[in-house]
């Protein structure tokens, strides 16, 4: 059984259709990629699976449960944790109190904290920062904060919306290798990537998305050899 499920799902913005008819799947332990251009329908499927946008017909499933019609707070509380586009962390408060937002829903406070120390172990440069406010941060620390609130709320599944968007090539290797390590520290990854050459050297499988749907599926070892991933996203 798939972690996450999408069968068949359309999504409208008013007359406007933004999905026509995504049918993909996540299993437990794995990295997939969504790869697209800009408009292809990308951040819209996370979206659509985080509860923050409605589908007009389709089916999306988490852990065996239909969650297509589920509310934001309830994905949340279900394990499937949204990073989206732009970090949105808040800027006027400090890192730790970010963190301590990302466990809003843990009423285990031990917990909160246990999971803070992890996300320090894992993002050191986060335990330096804890009293500097995010908005002081540089883009790569702030984009390290945004995920390392996401782990806070101890997901089964992180959903990353272009997380390297912006940052230089040394920092999208550092969080490309963050991605690699939560996984193997036991959570599933959706990421959403424009950086497709990135985003397959971390990840097990892919999808291209392309006006709404998706054309493309497979191992992301095969789609770095696949002419037609060459030449719409890699180059020559």
């Amino acid at each position: 059984m798939a972690m996450l499920e999408f069968d068949n799902v359309a999504v409208y913005y008013g007359k406007v259709q933004a999905l026509r008819g995504i049918s993909l799947t996540v299993e437990e332990g794995e990295i997939v990629a969504l790869l697209g251009n800009n408009g292809a329908g990308k951040t819209t499927t996370l979206s659509t699976a985080s509860g923050l946008v409605k589908s007009h017909s389709g089916r999306v499933s988490f852990n065996g449960t239909d969650i297509t019609k589920a509310m934001p707070w309830n994905v949340v509380g279900a394990g499937l944790i949204h990073v989206p586009e732009g970090r949105r962390i808040f800027s006027t408060m400090t890192v730790l109190e970010n963190l301590l937002l990302g466990g809003y829903l843990v009423k285990d406070r031990a917990l909160v904290a246990k999971r803070i120390a992890t996300v320090y172990e894992l993002l050191p440069l986060l335990a330096e920062r804890s009293t500097q406010q995010g908005g002081t941060l540089s883009g790569g620390e702030q984009q390290m904060l945004a995920i390392g609130r996401a782990l806070i709320a101890g997901p089964k599944m992180l959903m990353l919306d272009e997380p390297s968007m912006g940052l230089a090539p040394l920092i999208v290797a550092r969080v490309m290798q963050v991605i690699s390590e939560i996984r193997d520290q036991g959570t599933t990854v959706l990421l959403v990537e424009q950086n497709a050459r990135a985003a397959l050297k971390v990840t097990d499988r892919a999808y291209v998305i392309d006006g709404g749907t998706t054309t493309i599926e497979g191992r992301a070892v095969d789609l770095l050899g696949d002419s037609r991933i060459i030449d719409a996203y890699l180059g020559a």
